[in-house]
């Protein structure tokens, strides 16, 4: 906590050196493809800022600058007005309102938390189209984030292996034109503190040369009994225009997190009931993990000639975990009596991945052509090792409904895991948009990528293994303007994902495989200030790891599963006080395949309805000018807890939250929400068959942001 308040001061002394400096606060971005730090609020980029709630381009779905209302894909953008107006300091409060996105599993608070889209966990996740999510990584800080996009269906053409429900794009902030110092403070009623710094302007009297920097230091306690949280992060930014036809970028993110090993309530079939959502099953002198991560991007684009331009990149990613933990090994006979084990884990990760692309626009055969080609290597490491205590159920015990804690710490007597391995991809992407008439576009690509995975095991009769394979996955779309503001569109596409683990024969799987279909409508509504996109489609994959009918204890890549569902999304003005953004999911998610689960099982944290929505007033005149109230919706259906023939459930709920800010002035903005009004009693997402973790209590949070 000390640390924490330091941080603090020490954000605030830092900003103290530029107040003798002329400063003005600006509403723009650095455009990648400009020449020029841009100041024109006007022009909205791919990557820039966006007025308001409604994003107009994306280059997330196309890898290129596309009209949103042009792409033959379901996309959200949650901007960066939107985490401000919610007060979120992590993305996950953002996504709620990104529309049909659900939450998963949080690690144990530690690292990157998987979402549901569509039917399937997903935790795809790139940053600036380079992958961020390998290991253990910490979910970006709020304060960093320019605007957050969801790609709904496959986006492995693009990106690669992943999951065929969903994928997130973070666009973080970029250097802006004019000097500008932003201090912000945010404290609740749980016992949270945090401040942050955000800070940008040119470094040069030509404006050629700028930067940004982002500063967080956050801590305190949190509704859970005994678990109290630090994080701090430093995240650099650094723009040269070299010359009128060459960008440069680096941008770095360090960050560490110390958060105890927190999974939640423990839901086993014989327990008698389910704790307090305040009860931890820990030790609080056990101790926090601590999550490291490291990131660097090195970005550059080069504009061949007007039509030509070619950009890419190199990132690396650096971290560890690590730290000791308890978890639960079972429940007595009593059905109150928790067994335990201590634990201690060390997980390292090394990831470097390397982009080239080159993208034209020409025109051929009487067609307009956005050519995008490109290649991409990746080199993953990995290594981890955990030993655990006993795992019997009379081991190391707690009472669920009256905990004691202290107890003496058992000895480490089992390393049940110690490997490493190694995946090396190798991949070229070919894409091109093509507009048949004024009205009719089509866009048809393919990726051709060849995965090669090492696996070696140090625990005495394990297996290691080695395996390769080349996957093709093509997508296809195609669009029609039925009017100037109304769009249909259809589209399809295939992914692909690695599976991890060896089999019973000693050898690895074949990937999880999926195919996808969809339909949908974009209509910008309102004199084109609020976007309107709905969308029907059908998703099924392949090759899922399932039990191994010869021996229980190894798998087979046999099982199938499918998706099948709506969903209806709203961005933008409803006039130019009243803002809002939010969405409903209609998802029927089932086995269909399985040697053990019988098919029409539910998947494990899909709900079959989940419904949105943040409105949010703000006045433009009168004496109430700079204030805004706003009220957040969120309903999300009963969802099971694990995809089995017997799973324990999760019930449905229903979350209101309010917000209000007042802008004093062009410097300063103050803020008071209330989240979980309240006070429902509820469980986000569940994790490893036995637990499911409680959401917050009715909290109370207060901010202020000044700038300079």
């Amino acid at each position: 906590m000390r640390r924490t308040l330091l941080s603090i001061c020490v954000l605030q002394a830092f900003s103290t050196s530029t107040w003798a400096e002329p400063a003005t606060t600006a509403a723009t971005g650095l455009e990648l493809q400009a020449t020029d730090i841009v100041g024109t609020a006007d022009l909205e980029t791919a990557t820039g800022p966006v007025d308001g709630y409604r994003a107009t381009r994306s280059a997330s779905a196309t890898r290129t600058d596309t009209a949103i209302h042009e792409t033959p894909q379901s996309i959200s953008v949650v901007t960066k007005d939107v985490v401000e107006d919610i007060s979120a300091t992590r993305l996950q409060d953002a996504l709620d309102y990104a529309g049909g996105v659900g939450r998963a599993n949080n690690f144990g608070g530690q690292g990157l938390t998987t979402f549901t889209v569509r039917g399937f966990t997903t935790g795809e996740f790139y940053r600036n189209g380079f992958p961020i999510n390998r290991g253990y990584p910490n979910m970006p800080d709020a304060n960093t984030i320019e605007r957050l996009e969801v790609l709904r269906g496959p986006a492995t053409t693009l990106y690669g292996r992943g999951d065929p429900g969903g994928t997130f794009n973070v666009v973080s902030k970029q250097p802006l034109a004019e000097r500008t110092v932003t201090l912000g403070s945010q404290l609740d009623d749980q016992g949270m503190k945090r401040g942050t710094l955000d800070a940008s302007g040119p470094l040069d009297e030509e404006g050629r040369l700028a930067y940004r920097l982002n500063v967080v230091g956050e801590g305190g306690d949190t509704f859970r009994d005994h678990v109290e949280t630090e994080r701090y992060g430093v995240t650099p930014v650094i723009s040269w225009q070299a010359n009128d036809d060459t960008k440069v970028i680096f941008e770095g993110d360090f960050m560490r997190n110390n958060h105890p090993l927190d999974r939640g309530l423990t839901r086993y079939p014989n327990q008698i009931g389910t704790a307090s959502r305040d009860t931890f099953f820990g030790e609080k002198d056990v101790g926090k993990l601590h999550n490291d991560n490291n990131m660097a991007q090195l970005r550059f684009e080069h504009f061949l000639n007007d039509d030509w331009t070619l950009g890419g990149g190199f990132q690396w990613l650096d971290g560890t975990l690590q730290g000791n933990a308890v978890e639960a090994n079972g429940v007595a006979a009593d059905g109150r009596t928790l067994g335990r084990n201590f634990n201690y884990r060390k997980l390292e990760w090394t990831d470097k991945d390397t982009q080239l692309n080159l993208t034209g626009h020409f025109t051929a055969l009487g067609f307009d052509h956005t050519l995008l080609t490109g290649v991409e290597y990746e080199d993953y490491d990995y290594k981890s090792i955990i030993q655990r205590s006993s795992g019997a159920v009379s081991a190391y015990p707690i009472d669920i409904f009256d905990p004691v804690y202290g107890q003496p710490r058992p000895a480490l007597t089992r390393t049940p895991t110690d490997d490493k391995e190694n995946l090396k991809t190798y991949a070229a992407f070919v894409q091109d948009q093509v507009a048949l008439t004024e009205r009719l576009k089509v866009l048809a690509g393919a990726r051709f990528e060849r995965f090669e995975h090492d696996y070696e095991t140090f625990v005495p009769g394990g297996r290691s293994w080695e395996a390769s394979d080349n996957a093709v996955t093509p997508r296809l779309g195609v669009l029609y303007d039925l009017t100037d503001t109304v769009a249909v569109y259809a589209n399809t596409a295939r992914s692909f994902k690695p599976n991890s683990g060896a089999s019973r024969e000693g050898g690895g799987f074949d990937p999880e495989k999926g195919k996808s279909y969809e339909m949908g409508i974009k209509w910008e509504a309102l004199d084109r200030q609020l976007s309107v996109d709905a969308a029907i489609y059908q998703i099924e994959k392949r090759n899922v790891l399932t039990t191994d009918p010869v021996d229980s204890t190894f798998s087979v890549a046999a099982g199938e599963v499918r998706s099948r569902g709506f969903d209806l999304n709203v961005a933008g003005n409803v006039t130019p006080e009243w803002r809002v953004i939010g969405g409903y999911a209609y998802v029927d998610a089932e086995v269909t395949q399985d040697n053990v689960i019988e098919s029409g099982t539910r998947l494990m944290n899909i709900p079959k309805n989940s419904f949105s929505l943040l409105n949010v007033y703000e006045f433009q005149e009168g004496a109430l000018r700079g204030l805004g109230l706003g009220t957040g919706l969120k309903y999300v259906d009963e969802r099971a807890g694990q995809t089995a023939n017997t799973a324990f459930s999760m019930g449905s709920y229903t979350v209101v939250d309010l917000l209000g800010f007042y802008k004093i002035n062009d410097q300063v903005r103050l803020n008071l929400d209330v989240k979980n009004l309240f006070d429902r009693d509820y469980e986000e997402g569940a994790f490893g068959n036995v637990y499911a973790y409680p959401g917050a209590p009715r909290t109370v949070q207060v901010g202020i942001s000044y700038t300079l």
